[in-house]
């Protein structure tokens, strides 16, 4: 089933959003692990993304970060962005979605979610609008209303702020 969404229905949805939930790997970075001598780990971010994230808070709507994996570097990256909501390490997504969601008073409908792979859909599922970079997983290209034009780690997420700004007239 392609659950695609024609562009009316997602400019519908998008005005709606008030807040946005972000897996990292695959979807804030380019899904590859670089691995030092020592065993750390660095992760490439595009900085127009975190310049949508910002844009995005600034006109009021949340960000909210959920990964199945432990990043301190990233950790810092979206403290520095000013993003509030960021739970690391939590394989098990959608308890966290709901008790965000719940913090904030927002119903499924209030809020997007931009994932690529298995481990968000369950929360792709629930949301009001799922997002997918270009080249997610099947699975998740499968259950996404939207997907963008590009790769994640590399302006989907530019992309999607843009989208939900522009919804709601807030954009350029």
């Amino acid at each position: 089933m392609n659950a695609r969404l024609s562009p009316a229905a997602i400019r519908k949805r998008a005005r709606r959003v008030r807040c946005l939930f972000l897996d990292i790997d695959g979807v804030l970075t380019d899904g590859k692990l670089y691995l030092g001598p020592n065993g750390e780990e660095l992760k490439t971010n595009y900085v127009r993304d975190g310049l949508g994230i910002k844009r995005l808070l600034a006109s009021g709507i949340e960000v909210a970060v959920i990964s199945g994996r432990p990043s301190e570097a990233m950790r810092k990256r979206l403290d520095f962005l000013g993003v509030k909501h960021i739970v690391l390490d939590n394989e098990d997504k959608l308890p966290v979605y709901e008790q965000i969601r719940a913090r904030l008073g927002l119903a499924d409908g209030d809020c997007a979610v931009m994932g690529d792979d298995a481990p968000d859909l369950p929360v792709m599922a629930r949301a009001g609008l799922a997002l997918t970079p270009a080249d997610a997983h099947p699975v998740a290209l499968k259950v996404a209303h939207w997907v963008s034009r590009h790769p994640g780690g590399q302006g989907a997420v530019r992309e999607a702020c843009d989208l939900i700004l522009a919804a709601q007239g807030k954009g350029d």
